[in-house]
């Protein structure tokens, strides 16, 4: 196999730190250095409150957000910019939708489906609609290799289904989620698909205009860009129904005494200050990753992911979780046996070496594997092969300073064939 390309030359932290093997990108991405100039620049050159001032600096600030929001719609092959709305990442996106579209349209006798995979962010809100609503939440579950069930989602979904939420990609496991097999599931039965796309959007490519999905949430930071910026895509109809999420700025139209309009998309759910510095950024990101390729990045994270998992499970007593590595995005996801996920990370941080551990926000879903926790390593541009050797050793380490492997316990969920068992 060709040792694949980096581009780690492209992020100053990480060029700054050669010694560190940063493998967590799935919670936040290190950031290239075009992200942070673009950035800087911006406030060093045309910083001001967009919309509202009638002076030239105002104006110009105004048309960079403009600009920005043009350049991500792009990215995500949406024709129609204004239904792209700023937040500050999935979560706030996914809780909108819950907040201003659940909470009016999900009734009792109604049913929420959602899957096994999910982050609590696309599980925690919607099971708080149902329980505020008097609706069923119903759990699609898992296949052996851990990709979400899609004959058990036809049979769950009913003509009493009003939302289909989904995770694109899973964040504990990697697994990829068939859109288009879940949505033609929804559609029949007249329900929306809501996709947490936090993992999907820097990893894979995304065209919104040939993905007939209703929301779409993702966040800036685990593209390259910064925290405290994200989006939720929806479709205008959808989104011109639903009444503000949040109140105040631009988002009005005309206040009276006694009522108030609301201003037109996507400003009416862009309550306050817009965050037009993170915008930029974002934007920048978005650039830095289509002069990649998202097929670039795409197959460079499979050889990596595929020589992670055939490394890691050639050696005893390394349990991997998920499908293999045609299925997934750049996650492995592992327990090695008699040593606890946290007591491993801080052991592989000793050697420099980033991952995370424990249950990795989705609770239900490694409840389901018979685990408390696993310790993960998410790949992005910037990781190459010396990443993985470096994870390998200081496994192996690990194993060694716990007096070696142990014999594995039976009933989680494996992938054995990478594992080459």
């Amino acid at each position: 196999m060709t040792p694949p390309v980096t581009h780690r030359a492209d992020f100053p932290l990480l060029v700054r730190q050669p010694g560190l093997h940063y493998l967590d990108s799935a919670a936040t991405a290190q950031k290239p250095a075009v992200v942070l100039d673009a950035e800087r620049e911006f406030y060093e050159t045309s910083y001001a409150n967009p919309h509202r001032g009638a002076y030239a600096l105002s104006a110009r600030a105004t048309e960079c957000y403009y600009d920005a929001r043009a350049e991500v719609a792009k990215f995500f092959g949406l024709r129609d910019a204004a239904c792209l709305i700023f937040t500050r990442g999935t979560t706030e996106s996914l809780n909108l939708v819950a907040t201003a579209w659940g909470m009016h349209n999900v009734g009792p006798g109604d049913e929420i489906v959602v899957t096994r995979l999910e982050h609590h962010a696309n599980f925690v809100p919607w099971q708080q609609v149902a329980l505020a609503r008097g609706a069923t939440f119903r759990i699609v579950e898992l296949t052996p290799d851990g990709r979400v069930d899609i004959e058990q989602l036809r049979r769950t979904v009913t003509p009493r289904t009003k939302v289909v939420a989904v995770a694109h990609v899973s964040n504990a496991l990697g697994t990829i989620t068939p859109l288009d097999e879940v949505s033609a599931i929804a559609r029949a039965a007249g329900a929306l698909v809501v996709v947490d796309g936090a993992q999907s959007a820097p990893h894979i490519a995304v065209d919104l205009s040939a993905l007939d999905v209703d929301f779409y949430a993702f966040s800036g930071h685990k593209m390259g860009g910064p925290t405290g910026i994200g989006g939720l895509i929806g479709r205008r109809a959808l989104l011109e129904a639903m009444p503000p999420y949040q109140m105040g700025g631009d988002m009005i139209e005309v206040v009276g005494d006694e009522r108030t309009s609301w201003n037109v998309l996507p400003h009416k759910f862009e309550a306050g200050t817009p965050n037009v510095g993170g915008a930029v950024a974002l934007a920048a990101a978005v650039r830095y990753l289509t002069s990649i390729g998202m097929a670039d990045v795409r197959r460079h994270e499979q050889e990596l992911t595929t020589l992670a998992m055939n490394r890691l499970g050639a050696i005893d007593g390394v349990r991997l979780y998920g499908p293999d590595a045609a299925h997934r995005s750049g996650v492995v996801s592992f327990t090695v046996d008699g040593i606890h996920a946290h007591d491993l990370a801080t052991i592989l941080d000793q050697a420099g070496v980033c991952v995370r551990a424990g249950h990795h926000c989705a609770q239900p879903l490694l409840r389901s594997l018979g685990v408390s926790a696993t310790a993960r390593a998410s790949f992005f541009v910037y990781n190459d092969a010396a990443d993985v050797d470096a994870l390998v050793a200081g496994v192996r380490s690990a194993q060694a300073l716990f007096h070696g492997p142990r014999t594995p316990s039976p009933g989680a969920l494996t992938h054995a064939a990478s594992a080459g068992r």
